[in-house]
């Protein structure tokens, strides 16, 4: 299976080659990672590779980013593919990726695709954006309340350590201007609030491809026509760190003062959450 694995990141790395002349972005440390891996295949295995492409489609300001994550046996297993765009809603961008994920099923197996997927996008994402258009101007003959919900999500994972994690969370949560905060250490809680579609998207981000020990606790929605700022809990998306407690020296024994983690909820109205997330009463010890 080594060998296998090992000819398939060598066609990984030269498809990468081929697609670097046409706006990939891809992580600077990501290729030497695996090229260390192809000069001794006995050690653990790279991460997968992950990038994205902006593809031209022929309409002005306008870029699909087509976002691919390459399984070690790829191409024996299709790559994961994600088109989107600012310029595309929701069910018009789920329709995209449909019809790309079609494409590339009906293409033989066991050959490199990528390349193929950007050319499937750039050709045919205008009908797509022929339909939004319509679809605006549509809208704008009418006169309707216009109503967002802002969604308040409370996720709990075993522990949150890794750098490259915490970055994904932080970036992402900027990105969408999510309010709110990660609790670092195990247990790891997060909470982010904003727009619905936002939060869908960053729990989408964070997710992919697959995060183990994680779940959705709790989320609320509120439907309003005044702006979603006002009902916001946090001011902006917060690094918690509090002071620790346990062993340092051995990691599974490294847990955080959920005693100062209470208090900091009920700071924000959000005592009640607590118990949602842990399971308990949380009571503070008086001074």
């Amino acid at each position: 299976m080594a060998v296998a694995i090992k000819e398939y990141l060598e066609l990984q790395l030269l498809e990468v080659e081929m697609l670097l002349s046409i706006g990939l972005n891809l992580d600077k440390d990501a290729v030497p990672v695996v090229q260390r891996y192809l000069r001794n295949p006995d050690g653990a295995l790279p991460p997968q590779l992950e990038y994205s492409i902006a593809v031209d489609v022929g309409e002005p300001k306008v870029t699909v980013e087509l976002q691919v994550l390459l399984p070690h046996t790829y191409p024996h297993v299709a790559p994961r593919l994600f088109a989107r765009s600012d310029a595309l809603h929701r069910q018009q961008q789920l329709q995209l990726n449909t019809a790309l994920a079609s494409h590339i099923s009906s293409l033989p197996p066991g050959e490199v695709c990528v390349y193929e997927a950007v050319q499937w996008v750039k050709d045919n994402t205008l009908p797509y954006l022929e339909d939004n258009k319509i679809s605006l101007e549509s809208a704008t003959k009418e006169v309707v309340e216009v109503k967002e919900t802002l969604r308040r999500m409370w996720i709990y994972s075993h522990h949150i350590y890794r750098q490259e994690l915490r970055k994904k969370i932080f970036d992402s949560a900027k990105k969408l201007n999510l309010t709110g905060f990660c609790l670092t250490g195990k247990p790891g809680v997060i909470c982010v609030e904003g727009l619905r579609e936002n939060c869908e998207e960053f729990w989408r981000v964070i997710r992919y491809p697959n995060w183990k020990h994680i779940s959705c606790k709790h989320m609320e929605n509120v439907e309003t026509d005044r702006g979603i700022d006002n009902l916001r809990l946090f001011g902006a998306f917060e690094d918690l760190q509090f002071q620790a407690h346990g062993d340092y020296g051995l990691r599974n024994d490294y847990h955080m003062d959920l005693g100062q983690f209470l208090e900091f909820l009920k700071q924000h109205q959000s005592g009640h959450i607590f118990q949602i997330l842990f399971g308990v009463e949380g009571k503070l010890s008086d001074k």
